[in-house]
């Protein structure tokens, strides 16, 4: 009988992605299309996003079809398929441009006869994370803190095994702007291309002076970083050195994270951190953390970023509970 795999679906607001996770719980596909920004915006506008992701799919979907229907004939039959529904778990959450996934799901699941998933894209996230640390079957059954640091999200999470997928509780979050939207935002003032984690990343490295220290704010587990974007593109004002903003904005986020990380560490001694979320990819806040504090765990660049492999393991997890 022809092995099977779990489809996973995510339109997020900037990368159409796919991916496959076979029965014994691997990814054996991530397949990724960013969405189009042009040059100098900071973002993209629901209707846009929605309008790219249906433009995408049909690209993916035969890359994916590859895959299911290699050379070799051994084809691969499609378990159940999920999508990402919602940005995060809740009643009130709702973005758009996930419709796009739902719909591809939805149609999927008419021609495959298979079972059909909804999870948040933050649970994809928090998956995708465990799966590359390597610790997904140490972690998914017990309670643990999880970071999501991204674009539109700066969240610190207390996560519980639910069944097939997460209950996820915001023990605290970000009061202004996000730390992705933080990066973003600096990046496209340096005249980097959007998104601007990567870039800002390579400059920052590139950096080897006096670094001023950074004014972080942070109440218990929730902080303000509105005051970064400001204090960067006066430090760009004043020196002009673009390696040096650079590194001055990734400490920024990099020391906020550690202050909230101690405090978690206070009020959850005996709980592990994952840290997930593309911002999460950036090495050099991964050191910053991973010198500090023990029994954190960091996902690869390709599983940090927006990715649908989160979303196709809790598939297979879901299908496997239930």
């Amino acid at each position: 009988m022809n092995k099977g795999v779990y489809v996973g679906i995510d339109t997020s607001n900037y990368t159409t992605s796919l991916a496959l996770c076979d029965e014994d719980g691997c990814i054996v596909a991530n397949l990724k299309s960013p969405l189009p920004v042009r040059e100098g915006e900071r973002g993209l506008r629901q209707s846009d996003a929605v309008f790219a992701h249906v433009k995408n799919l049909p690209s993916l979907m035969q890359q994916m079809q590859q895959v299911l229907h290699p050379a070799d004939g051994q084809s691969l039959r499609i378990l159940g398929v999920g999508y990402s529904a919602t940005p995060r778990r809740g009643a009130d959450s709702y973005m758009p441009c996930f419709l796009a996934g739902k719909v591809a799901a939805s149609s999927m699941i008419v021609a495959e006869n298979t079972p059909l998933s909804a999870f948040s894209h933050q649970e994809g996230h928090v998956m995708a994370a465990l799966y590359s640390a390597g610790v997904a079957d140490e972690l998914v059954e017990r309670d643990f803190i999880a970071f999501h640091i991204s674009g539109g999200t700066t969240d610190v999470l207390y996560i519980r095994p639910d069944g097939g997928r997460f209950d996820i509780e915001l023990l605290g979050t970000s009061l202004d702007l996000h730390a992705g939207q933080a990066v973003d935002r600096v990046g496209v003032a340096l005249g980097l291309k959007f998104p601007c984690g990567k870039e800002l990343e390579t400059l920052a490295a590139s950096y080897e002076g006096k670094i001023p220290k950074p004014r972080i704010c942070v109440k218990g587990l929730d902080c303000h970083l509105s005051g970064l974007e400001n204090l960067a593109l006066s430090l760009y004002e004043k020196t002009g050195d673009r390696e040096l903003v650079a590194a001055y904005t990734l400490d920024f986020i990099g020391q906020t994270l550690c202050e909230i990380s101690t405090e978690v560490r206070r009020r959850y001694p005996a709980l592990p951190m994952v840290y997930a979320g593309g911002v999460m990819s950036n090495r050099r806040i991964q050191s910053m953390l991973g010198t500090r504090f023990h029994d954190t765990y960091f996902s690869e660049p390709a599983f940090s970023a927006d990715n649908a492999a989160g979303i196709a393991l809790l598939c297979r997890r879901a299908a496997t509970i239930n």
